[in-house]
């Protein structure tokens, strides 16, 4: 299996950044995480909130822990308050089950990685943190069945 480079999640960072100044967005923190739920890469704008580090790391962790994007992670979470309950339980509360954490998969559609946004809705955080994953020529898997 291959993993999310240095290079890779640097490009992530700075394209989705990026996005959210052309959007206008609330300052944002961006986090990639490794396959494995390390991270490698994280930034976070000037007065973005306090918790946004541990958002933005908690919507990625969790997705990567799932196996599926946050759209499919918070209609899972919707659907009942037992599993949103024991799977806060396993995580030791680290996971945050909302678009804006998005699986990274190279071009044979393996999970190398995650991104996780936080800052503005996370409908907006989701289509950054897409942008950036596209631009560094890997799959973004926000769990959208469309």
């Amino acid at each position: 299996m291959s993993a999310v480079s240095l290079t890779q999640a640097a490009t992530i960072v700075d394209k989705a950044l990026a996005k959210g100044r052309e959007l206008r967005l609330h300052p944002l923190t961006v986090v990639v995480l490794d396959a494995g739920g390390h991270m490698v890469a994280m930034k976070r704008e000037d007065h973005s909130g306090i918790l946004r580090v541990e958002i933005a790391t908690g919507k990625a962790w969790g997705t990567l822990g799932m196996g599926f994007g946050g759209r499919e992670f918070a209609r899972r979470a919707q659907t009942g308050a037992v599993f949103l309950q024991a799977l806060m339980a396993a995580s030791g509360g680290r996971i945050v089950p909302a678009p804006g954490g998005v699986l990274i998969r190279d071009q044979a559609g393996e999970i190398i990685g995650a991104v996780g946004i936080s800052g503005d809705t996370s409908d907006k955080d989701e289509i950054c943190a897409v942008t950036g994953i596209t631009a560094a020529g890997l799959r973004p898997d926000t769990g959208d069945p469309a």
